[in-house]
């Protein structure tokens, strides 16, 4: 059958409208996020008993309604009305990265424009900031990926036994690409963004307590770590080991400059972060995530060193004890809470605004 070309234009017209309409019903059924709350552990239910850091989400976004995740530790919770979606990954890296990675591939989601929120706790250094206080970090350095020998068999002029792969001594510049085929040593987020949420969140007030107090009364070395808790902008070494100590602390340190070049501070460590950028990398490079919309905020639940007259080993035993009278747990959770919701408030009550444009500061 002969077609004149303009019948011909307006068939193909005709196909790509249909081709249009049909992928915008297939989209239609997806449940639509603006932002994902990542949280990392919870301790018993959703509600209603001893909290971890997805409890206070549940009950006070609110996150009311609760969605199947198999492939999850546990199950996802919603609010329909805000479009914000919660999970709890697991503790560490590995878990971490696979729970991300199924929520990204999950179809039942929308994910192409959401913002993604971890707030979580943290190790955080005194030397910046007091437990109970809440980091905006912009650096996420990895310490696992490296050479390692052991610190009794270390040469007598090396700083540390942790060195680089691909490099012979400590910190031996130049310094590798973060990224690079032998492995991922750390993640840049979007600077304009993460001073974005420090400006919008630096005047929340942070209670203090006296547990808080006694905490710090051990600290009278670090003037950082005696005031209440506060926010600040500081960077996170991840590493899937727990450390404690001077040496170890200062080891953190020194990892971030070398790889963030001098930008980073040291501020917090924790498990997961590197884990969840990984996946959420892969994500971005399959179009099904923003990588410049992401934000971690982890929040001082103990020191990373120990108090006056307390040993290494001593402070170990407090936090693996986890005594209430020692810990800055509850207030750490709050703070993650505080500091982080009006950052999820603001971005699904505005959505008009921040859907297309990725908000920074001014």
């Amino acid at each position: 059958m002969r077609v004149t070309f303009g019948r011909w234009l307006a068939l193909c017209s005709l196909a790509m409208s249909l081709g249009i309409a049909t992928a915008s019903a297939q989209d239609a059924g997806k449940l639509p996020v603006r932002v994902v709350v990542v949280t990392t552990f919870e301790l018993g239910q959703d509600t209603g008993d001893t909290p971890g850091e997805f409890q206070a989400w549940v009950e006070r976004l609110p996150l009311p309604q609760t969605l199947s995740f198999p492939l999850g530790n546990r199950p996802l919770r919603y609010n329909a009305e805000k479009q914000v979606l919660g999970i709890v990954t697991g503790e560490g890296s590995l878990r971490a990265a696979a729970s991300i990675m199924a929520l990204g591939l999950d179809e039942r989601f929308d994910l192409s424009k959401a913002y993604w929120l971890v707030p979580a706790i943290a190790g955080i250094d005194p030397t910046y900031a007091s437990v109970g206080s809440a980091a905006w970090a912009e650096w996420i350095i990895d310490r696992d990926l490296n050479f390692e020998i052991d610190a009794r068999e270390i040469p007598p002029d090396w700083s540390t036994g942790h060195i680089p792969l691909g490099r012979s001594r400590p910190f031996q510049p130049p310094t590798p690409e973060l990224d690079r085929p032998n492995g991922v040593n750390g993640y840049h987020l979007n600077p304009g963004l993460v001073e974005w949420a420090y400006q919008l969140t630096r005047n929340v007030h942070l209670d203090d307590t006296p547990a808080l107090r006694r905490i710090r009364a051990g600290y009278a070395r670090y003037p950082n770590a005696l005031k209440p808790p506060f926010v600040l902008k500081g960077d996170e070494v991840s590493a899937s080991d727990w450390w404690l100590g001077e040496r170890m602390n200062t080891l953190a340190q020194r990892w971030m400059a070398y790889w963030s070049g001098g930008q980073g501070r040291a501020v917090t460590t924790a498990m997961e972060d590197c884990g969840i950028l990984t996946s959420l990398a892969a994500l971005s490079r399959a179009h099904r995530v923003r990588l410049d919309r992401i934000l971690v905020l982890r929040t001082g639940s103990d020191y990373t060193v120990p108090a006056s007259g307390q040993s290494v080993a001593q402070l170990l035993a407090s936090e693996a004890a986890e005594d209430a009278s020692l810990s800055a747990f509850m207030p750490a959770l709050e703070a993650a809470y505080r500091v982080g919701s009006p950052i999820v408030n603001e971005l699904a009550a505005n959505w008009a605004r921040y859907a297309e444009q990725t908000p920074a500061a001014k």
